[in-house]
């Protein structure tokens, strides 16, 4: 970045608020992430070329545009979750993001505040706006929040402290009677939306917001389908900062880039070009979400030889899977259908919730997967508990299962490593017993 730029920058940040100082450390380290893990891998798609682009400016370009879309009047809201309807917010006139909570580094300070034994991801995103860190998050008019978890509304009550905060109740139980409910509750946000941004949402406005949101849907389907070849086209470390990005991006913007890779990874299968030799490991991640930058897995994996070709996961299928098909084209009819593709997601706050164990048996053998790994976020209670569920499910199904347990420190990285590394050996044992 030039030293102009640099300025510019600045500038942009301090007029939304961002403590310059401690933002310049953060995005120092993530530049050393970037260049350390993503550009020493061999073999990329040529296409990544935009998404390297976007990571290495990852609060320049973007926020720009967030800025003068707010210059213009326009508001900006943040989330935290996929249950927060993208094409509601834009249908609003608005702009949304996904926000910052992937890190550890504004953890120490978070836990000024928050309980240490919460989970990183609650004390990631509550950490970026208590340090001023995040210009999405100090850029944003309305952060969302929602009830998946009882660490995240609970710190939603705190968060509203320091930040406009609206939380959306999401049913724990797939009912008739929830799917009313969910639609009530997305009633009530499209009415908040309306007094944040001025702006009424009308069923044309919805239709054409929710026609962009799934084709960005459906450009990750088309990703993550070509990612069943072997050798696989590209890395899941390449897809999973794909996704990530899809959180900031222009919705528009983004899923042209992924088409346009999308073209190239087709040709690529077609050739049979992959990024790991033919016959790799193969490996499926399931469990908690990996917010930007959480890369570690990944990277441990695809280093020791496996290639990860598919995530069950908030920034994976359970993101894109699901379209709405409103019975009708009132308004009410479409926000009754974004409930029903919302409610369609197996998270692991529903309860009975066997789809999703279902789910990871049905991506296992689409992606022939040689094995999973549950990995489930520190104090992630939900996920953690429904991990045995799952290793029970895997065991009867044969499909071996690695459970791992993480943080967003380094700390247990050794651990980690070998962990791995024995794991994708026995594969190799079982693949050769065959």
């Amino acid at each position: 970045m030039s030293k102009e730029d640099k300025a510019s920058n600045e500038e942009l940040w301090a007029g939304l608020g961002v403590d310059i100082a401690v933002h310049d450390q953060l995005i120092r380290g993530l530049a050393v992430l970037e260049r350390r893990l993503h550009r020493k891998q061999n073999n990329r798609p040529l296409k990544m070329d935009y998404f390297n682009e976007v990571l290495s400016d990852l609060h320049g370009h973007r926020i720009a545009e967030i800025v003068e879309h707010k210059n213009q009047g326009g508001k900006l809201v943040g989330s935290y979750c996929v249950f927060i309807p993208e094409d509601l917010v834009l249908a609003a006139g608005a702009i949304h993001v996904g926000l910052c909570a992937g890190s550890d580094f504004p953890v120490q300070d978070a836990e000024k505040v928050l309980p240490r034994n919460t989970c990183p991801l609650i004390k990631s995103s509550f950490g970026y706006k208590l340090i001023k860190a995040c210009p999405y998050t100090e850029a944003s008019d309305l952060l969302v929040g929602e009830t998946t978890c009882d660490g995240k509304k609970k710190m939603f009550e705190v968060l509203a402290d320091y930040h406009p905060t609206y939380v959306i109740e999401v049913p724990q139980k797939k009912n008739t009677r929830n799917q009313g409910v969910f639609a009530a509750e997305l009633t009530d946000f499209k009415v908040q939306l309306e007094q944040t941004t001025g702006n009424q949402i009308s069923q044309e406005s919805l239709q054409e917001a929710t026609a962009k949101v799934e084709n960005k849907f459906k450009a990750l389907q088309r990703l993550f389908s070509l990612r069943q070849a072997d050798p696989a086209p590209i890395s899941g470390l390449d897809v999973l900062t794909i996704t990530q990005i899809g959180f900031q991006d222009d919705v528009e913007r983004f899923a042209l880039r992924v088409n346009e890779l999308c073209d190239e990874l087709d040709d690529r299968v077609r050739d049979g070009i992959g990024v790991a030799p033919k016959g790799a490991p193969r490996v499926l991640i399931s469990g908690s979400p990996m917010s930007l930058p959480n890369w570690r897995l990944h990277t441990m994996l695809e280093k020791a030889g496996a290639v990860v070709v598919c995530e069950e996961s908030c920034i994976g299928t359970r993101l894109f899977s699901y379209l709405s098909e409103p019975e009708g084209d009132s308004l009410e009819e479409q926000l009754k259908a974004i409930a029903r593709r919302h409610m369609s997601i197996n998270c692991a706050c529903f309860t009975p919730n066997h789809g999703r164990v279902e789910d990871v048996i049905r991506l296992a053998k689409e992606y022939k997967a040689d094995g999973v790994i549950h990995y489930t976020l520190q104090f992630c209670h939900t996920f953690n508990n429904e991990g045995v569920k799952m290793e029970k499910a895997l065991a009867e199904a044969g499909i071996p299962l690695l459970r791992v347990e993480a943080d967003y420190s380094s700390d247990d990285s050794g651990q980690l490593k070998t962990r791995i590394e024995a794991f994708l050996e026995l594969l190799g044992d079982i693949r050769g017993a065959y």
